[in-house]
C-alpha cells in the first residue's frame, strides 16, 4: 500500500505490542497509526487505575520507557512505593515507581472528573509526540482473573508474583459481555488501509480486546486486510509465560497452531494473513490450507532496524492479499 496517509490499525498488548509499534513508527513514518490497546490487564491499586499495556506503549513510544526491564519508566524511583509497604498498602511485589504513578495519578484524576478512559489517554499521550494514537479497546472495565489452585486472582497477581508458575484452569474477563468497543476504536479499524494483529499475547493481550462485543463485527466487516504477526519463534512463545497461557487454552506455543486458533475471516476467524518466523516455515503449508495466506520472515523485535523490518514484511503481506 501506498500513500503519504497510510492509515493502519493495530490490536496491541503491552511489551510486544510496544516493541512492533516502535518498528511500525519506523517503517511508516507518514502514517495514520491507530493502536487499538488491550485493557484487560488494568488494575486499580493503592487508589489508583494503573493500565500496564496502555502505559508500556505510551512510554515506550514517548522514548521514555525501562527498556532494561522492558517495563516502567527509565530512571524511576521508588519512594513513595517504599512507603506504601511501610503502610501495608497495594501489592509489595508490584511496585509503582514515582514517576510511573505520576501517571497514574493523572490518569485517575481524569477518570474522577468524568472523563472517559478514551479521552484520559488522549490526553497522557498528548505530552508527547508519539507518531500514533492510542485507543483503549473498551472504557468500560474487563480485568482479567485467572481461575486456580488457590482461587481467583487478577490476572496480574498470576503473572507478577506467581510467574506464571501457578497452573490456571481458565481466564476470565469481568464484565466484558457487557463491555462495548469504543467508536474510536470502531473507527480506526472500519477506516484503516491495513490491520495488523501485533506480536502480543495471543490468550490475554489480543484474546481479550477480540473478546469485547463489537470487535470482531468491525474485523469481520473491514474492508482492509488483516494480517498477524506470530508470537512465537522456533516453537517457543518469545515472552515465556505465554506459553503458560496457551497451555490452559488448549493451544500448543506453535506458529501454525496460533494462526488456526485466531483462524481464518473468510471461515468466520480474524485473519487474512499471518507472518511467521523464518524458523516456523514449515507451518506455511498448514496455514494456507486453513485459508490464511502465510509467509515467513525474521521476526526478532530488536530495536531499529530488525523491528521496523518485520513491520514491512508485515505489510507486504498484506499488500499481497488485497
Amino acid at each position: 500500500m501506498t500513500g503519504t496517509r497510510q492509515r493502519i490499525a493495530v490490536l496491541a498488548g503491552g511489551v510486544g505490542g510496544a516493541r512492533f509499534a516502535l518498528g511500525l513508527r519506523e517503517a511508516a513514518p507518514e502514517a495514520d497509526i491507530a493502536i487499538v490497546a488491550n485493557v484487560g490487564d488494568d488494575v486499580w491499586l493503592a487508589g489508583v487505575k494503573v493500565c500496564p499495556d496502555l502505559d508500556s506503549l505510551l512510554y515506550a513510544l514517548a522514548g521514555v520507557g525501562d527498556t532494561e526491564r522492558g517495563w516502567g519508566r527509565a530512571g524511576e524511583s521508588e519512594r513513595v512505593a517504599a512507603e506504601l509497604a511501610a503502610y501495608g498498602v497495594g501489592w509489595p511485589w508490584f511496585t509503582l515507581g514515582d514517576l510511573d504513578l505520576g501517571t497514574h495519578l493523572a490518569r485517575t484524576a481524569m477518570l474522577r472528573d468524568g472523563a472517559t478512559l478514551t479521552e484520559a489517554t488522549a490526553r497522557l499521550a498528548a505530552r508527547w509526540p508519539l507518531g500514533a494514537r492510542l485507543l483503549p479497546v473498551t472504557d468500560d472495565e474487563v480485568p482479567t482473573h485467572v481461575v486456580t489452585d488457590e482461587g481467583v486472582l487478577h490476572f496480574e497477581e498470576w503473572w507478577v508474583r506467581t510467574r506464571a508458575q501457578l497452573r490456571a484452569h481458565r481466564f476470565v474477563q469481568h464484565g466484558v459481555e457487557r463491555a462495548r468497543i469504543t467508536e474510536a476504536a470502531r473507527a480506526a479499524i472500519a477506516d484503516a488501509d491495513v490491520v495488523v494483529v501485533a506480536p502480543s499475547n495471543p490468550v490475554v493481550s489480543i484474546g481479550t480486546i477480540l473478546g469485547v462485543p463489537g470487535v470482531r463485527d468491525a474485523l469481520a466487516t473491514a474492508a482492509a486486510p488483516v494480517v498477524g504477526v506470530s508470537p512465537i519463534i522456533g516453537g517457543q512463545a518469545v515472552r515465556g509465560m505465554a506459553a503458560a497461557c496457551l497451555e490452559t487454552i488448549g493451544v500448543a506455543p506453535d506458529a501454525a497452531a496460533v494462526g488456526l486458533h485466531h483462524g481464518a475471516r473468510s471461515a468466520g476467524g480474524v485473519l487474512d494473513a499471518w507472518l511467521v518466523a523464518e524458523e516456523d516455515a514449515a507451518a506455511v503449508p498448514a496455514l494456507e490450507a486453513a485459508g490464511i495466506r502465510a509467509a515467513a520472515a525474521p521476526l526478532w523485535l530488536t530495536p531499529g532496524g530488525p523491528a521496523a523490518q518485520v513491520a514491512r514484511d508485515a505489510l507486504a503481506l498484506a499488500d499481497a492479499v488485497r
